[in-house]
């Protein structure tokens, strides 16, 4: 991996001066949204770097929606696409490119660390306490996965929606790595996600020799998203969602606390 030295390219998103494009030419290169906490909020000096499911990409909608969560927690976040998307806008990544995924990860963390130290002070942050991992569904795989072989990597993890098996095939368990994993995860699971029923998801942490919490979101399907009431308006309906963030957030303050 080419750890190239100079400042990442950032640049505001929009009029959001708090949300920046953020881009560094490593192998594989890092390309993604920096969050920064608003207002300067400097109470959590942590950072997270996350990603994005098979099928899409860092502005999916749902990990837009937590990252201004966290950061309005006062946490750093890097949102980003993993290099299987920086090569192709559309379609999932093939089981040969999990490794380099992977390394694209480990360059995120990286980068970030050469950010604060560089930068953070310029921005009024004290210097990071501690970067976690995370993602949804391929990309929290793919971040555990990585936790695993580099215990240091980061000092913990956010698993939302984990693909513990493929849709209607449950003996295909993506647990090889799970004896390995020695960071402490917190998982958020929705109760209808057909990649893992709750008793099996509950199961397959007890094979995490380090501390897990399981979130679940009740009557949500594999996007997290809460069940709509069938008579609930627009405004009910985003209100239900700007909860279930909530929940997830002070899920993930108090479990990394």
């Amino acid at each position: 991996m080419n750890h190239n030295s100079a400042a990442p390219h950032l640049k505001p998103e929009g009029d959001r001066l708090d949300i920046v494009s953020f881009a560094r030419d490593t192998d594989p290169s890092v390309r993604g949204f920096l969050h920064l906490p608003e207002d300067g909020d400097v109470s959590r000096p942590d950072a997270i770097v996350l990603t994005h499911g098979a099928g899409s990409n860092c502005q999916a909608p749902l990990l837009t929606a937590i990252a201004k969560a966290l950061a309005a927690a006062g946490i750093t976040v890097l949102r980003c696409d993993l290099p299987y998307r920086q090569k192709r806008p559309h379609g999932p990544p093939f089981p040969g490119e999990a490794a380099r995924d992977r390394d694209g990860l480990r360059n995120a963390v990286e980068v970030l660390k050469a950010w604060e130290t560089n930068s953070a002070g310029g921005h009024g942050h004290t210097p990071l306490r501690r970067i976690f991992l995370g993602g949804h569904s391929y990309g929290g795989r793919q971040a555990s996965m990585l936790a695993a072989e580099h215990p240091e990597i980061a000092s913990g993890l956010l698993l939302m929606s984990y693909p513990l098996h493929p849709p209607g095939q449950p003996s295909r368990l993506r647990t090889d790595h799970f004896p390995s994993l020695h960071a402490d995860g917190l998982f958020v699971h929705g109760t209808r996600d057909p990649f893992a029923s709750t008793e099996e998801l509950e199961l397959a942490l007890k094979l995490i020799p380090s501390r897990t919490r399981l979130l679940e979101v009740e009557g949500a399907g594999h996007d997290l998203r809460p069940p709509s009431r069938r008579s609930a308006t627009g405004g009910e309906r985003l209100q239900d969602s700007v909860q279930s963030l909530q929940r997830i957030t002070t899920a993930f303050l108090d479990f990394f606390a």
